[in-house]
């Protein structure tokens, strides 16, 4: 095999996982006619760069784009909102995370980190946490798999998160309503609001084209959420309609990440 640069060898490897989802230590030194440790320097250093997840043995795909991805531009509003949203986490910080496709950007900022302690419904965000290297606390609410939020659900998992506090919870919503709060096609809305019941603050992370969407069913009030994080597209009225409520606006950049 013709010798390859080390960016040319990563490259390869991201190929590889795109392809595949999965990579392993032995099988890429075999290929790459490299030794072990030179292929777990380069995963380390792809793990840094965020670009996949390190797990025994070799490496997962970070695949954090969504199945409502309408776009580059989509993609970049989602990760600058999840960059934001990582700034507030405080060492030692007990943090919940709903299943919500903006919520799964921030995990790239919370690998590694073990001083926290991280409660979910998903099992994607437990699955992408646990294959780190150090990763935090891990809490899994259990409960009853709803298919449409892909997610545990249910009075057991109410009951789980009931028992203990939080200092942040991340929140996704489907639609944004300047007057009413966050909105859901899911009837199945208590369990974020226990996850707010129970948090000191309460995070919304959502883009601001979600203000578009006419959905019915209102998953959170305003009352309820201490800062919403949305993109710099948000117009004006909405804005200030929401900052009225009480609620603190943070408009990330999308060229900031």
């Amino acid at each position: 095999m013709t010798r390859i640069s080390t960016q040319e060898r990563q490259n390869s490897i991201l190929d590889l996982l795109s392809r595949q989802g999965e990579v392993l230590v032995d099988a890429l030194s075999q290929q790459f006619k490299t030794s072990e440790v030179t292929i777990r320097k380069d995963l380390r250093q792809l793990e840094s760069e965020s670009k996949l997840v390190r797990k025994f043995g070799g490496a997962v795909r970070i695949n954090f784009q969504t199945k409502e991805n309408e776009g580059s531009k989509v993609s970049f509003q989602k990760k600058s909102i999840a960059r934001t949203a990582a700034n507030l986490i405080q060492e030692g910080d007990r943090v919940v995370l709903d299943s919500g496709s903006t919520v799964l950007e921030i995990l790239p900022f919370l690998l590694n980190r073990k001083d926290l302690v991280v409660m979910t419904n998903s099992l994607k965000v437990a699955n992408l946490l646990t294959a780190s290297e150090y990763p935090p606390q891990i809490l899994l609410t259990g409960g009853t798999w709803d298919q449409q939020s892909e997610a545990f659900q249910g009075k057991m998992a109410e009951q789980m998160l009931a028992s203990y506090d939080f200092d942040i919870a991340f929140i996704g919503a489907a639609g944004l309503d300047p007057l009413r709060g966050t909105t859901t096609f899911n009837e199945l809305t208590n369990l974020s609001n226990v996850m707010a019941s129970n948090s000191s603050r309460v995070v919304v992370m959502a883009e601001a084209s979600k203000l578009n969407r006419k959905i019915p069913n209102i998953e959170l009030p305003w009352s309820s959420v201490s800062t919403l994080i949305t993109d710099d597209s948000i117009d004006t009225n909405s804005l200030n309609s929401i900052i009225d409520q009480g609620v603190d606006v943070v408009r990330a950049k999308a060229e900031d990440i």
